[in-house]
C-alpha cells in the first residue's frame, strides 16, 4: 500500500484530487452542449459523485472503480457527453493496488456500456454514432495508459520493498557475523586467562586451608572475582552466540524464573493483576528481561531475604514492579551498573518508563511501564 508525500497526509491529498476531478467534470459539463432535460440535476449529481468517490481510492479501490464506472454510464445515459476522467483515475488506482483482473473486467464492461448508454438518449442516434460517442467518453488509449501507469508504479514499489528487505537481511547477516566474531575473540582471549586465575586462586585457598593457615581476604576476593567473571563471561558469550532461533522467553516463563530464584534461598513471590491480554512480542521479551535482571541483582548484591514480582496488565500498558528487602537505603544513590543500563535502554526503546531506586522502608525497587498500544 502506498502513502502520500512526506508532510502531506494521504487523506488530504486524496480529498484534494477528488474535489479537483469533480470540479473538472462539472466545468466540462457546463461548457459542453447537451439537450436540456428534466434529468439534468441527476446528471450533475452523478458527475460530482463520480469525482468525489476518488477520496476513498486508497481504502477501497475496487468499490471506487465500480462507483466511478456507474456514474460515468449514468451521466452519459442522461445526455452529458463528458469523458470518464474519474473512471480512468480509478483504473490507475485499482491496478496499482494489485487488482488487475477485476480492473480488466470493469474496463471491458465500461467499453460496452458507454455506447449502450448513448443509444438510450431521446434523440435519434445510430449505432455508429453511439460507438463514436462511447469512444469519446473513454478512449481505449487512455484506458491502457491508466492501467499501464498503475502497473508500472506497482512494480516499482514492489521492487523498492524487495530492495529494502534485502538491505535489512544483509545488515542483519553482517551483524550476526560480527557478533559471532566478537564471541570467538572473547572466548579465545579472556576465557583462558580468567580460567587460569580462578583455578590458581582455588588451589591457593585449598592449600592454605589444608595446612591450617588463615586464608588472606585478598585471595578470597580474587577467587570470588574469578567465579563472578566466569559467570558473566559465560552469559555474555551465550547472548552473543544466540541466533534468535530459539523460542524467546516472555511473561509465560516468569513462574519458572521466580521458582529458580526461590531455589537459591530467596523468598520470591509472583503476583499478576489486571485482565491478562496479549502484548507485543518486544514487550513480552523486555518484561522477562527486566524481571530476570532484577532477580539476578537481588541475588548478587542486595543481601535480601524476600523479593516480590508484580505484573499489572493495564488497558494501555504493562507495569512491572520488582522489590526486595535488601540493604539498600533511601540515602544511598544506586550505582548504574550494566544491568540497570541495559534495562533502561530496553524500556526506552519501547517508549516506556523505568524507575530504579532504593525504597523508603529499605531495600530496592525496579518499576517499569511498557506501552502495549491498546485503548480498550
Amino acid at each position: 500500500m502506498y502513502t502520500g508525500r512526506v508532510g502531506v497526509p494521504a487523506g488530504i491529498r486524496d480529498g484534494a484530487i477528488a474535489v479537483g476531478v469533480a470540479a473538472t467534470l462539472l466545468v466540462a459539463a457546463l461548457s459542453g452542449k447537451h439537450v436540456a432535460t428534466d434529468l439534468d440535476l441527476l446528471g450533475y449529481t452523478l458527475l460530482v459523485a463520480g469525482g468525489l468517490a476518488l477520496s476513498a481510492r486508497r481504502r477501497a479501490p475496487v468499490p471506487v472503480l465500480a462507483v466511478t464506472g456507474l456514474c460515468a454510464v449514468g451521466y452519459q445515459a442522461v445526455g452529458f457527453d463528458v469523458p470518464a476522467v474519474a473512471f480512468l483515475f480509478a483504473v490507475y488506482v485499482a491496478v496499482r493496488a494489485g487488482h488487475r483482473g477485476v480492473t480488466v473486467v470493469a474496463a471491458v464492461l465500461m467499453l460496452a456500456a458507454l455506447p449502450l448508454a448513448a443509444l438510450t438518449l431521446p434523440q435519434d442516434m445510430s449505432v455508429s454514432e453511439a460507438l463514436a460517442r462511447g469512444r469519446g467518453a473513454l478512449e481505449l488509449a487512455w484506458l491502457v495508459a491508466a492501467g499501464a501507469a498503475g502497473e508500472a508504479l506497482r512494480q516499482a514499489e514492489r521492487r523498492a520493498d524487495e530492495a529494502e528487505r534485502t538491505r535489512e537481511e544483509t545488515a542483519r547477516r553482517r551483524a550476526d557475523d560480527e557478533r559471532l566474531h566478537i564471541a570467538r575473540e572473547l572466548h579465545d582471549t579472556l576465557t583462558h586467562q580468567i580460567s587460569i586465575i580462578k583455578v590458581q586462586a582455588e588451589v591457593a585457598v585449598h592449600l592454605a586451608r589444608k595446612r591450617g593457615e588463615e586464608v588472606p581476604e585478598a585471595l578470597l576476593a580474587i577467587r570470588e572475582a574469578g567465579r563472578e567473571a566466569t559467570r558473566e563471561l559465560r552469559a555474555t558469550l551465550g547472548a552473543l552466540r544466540d541466533d534468535g532461533k530459539a523460542p524467546p522467553h516472555g511473561l509465560d516463563h516468569l513462574p519458572e524464573l521466580v521458582e529458580r530464584a526461590r531455589a537459591t534461598g530467596l523468598d520470591a513471590t509472583l503476583t499478576v493483576e489486571g485482565q491478562r491480554h496479549d502484548v507485543p512480542a518486544a514487550v513480552d521479551r523486555t518484561a522477562y528481561r527486566i524481571v530476570q535482571e532484577s532477580l539476578t541483582n537481588i541475588a548478587r548484591h542486595a543481601s535480601a531475604a524476600t523479593a516480590s514480582v508484580r505484573i499489572d496488565y493495564r488497558p494501555d500498558a504493562l507495569a512491572i514492579r520488582v522489590e526486595d528487602d535488601g540493604t539498600a537505603m533511601p540515602d544511598t544513590a544506586p550505582v548504574p551498573g550494566v544491568g540497570l543500563l541495559g534495562m533502561r535502554e530496553r524500556v526506552t526503546a519501547l517508549g516506556g518508563r523505568l524507575r530504579a531506586e532504593p525504597r523508603h522502608e529499605g531495600g530496592f525497587t525496579v518499576h517499569a511501564e511498557l506501552p502495549v498500544g491498546r485503548t480498550s
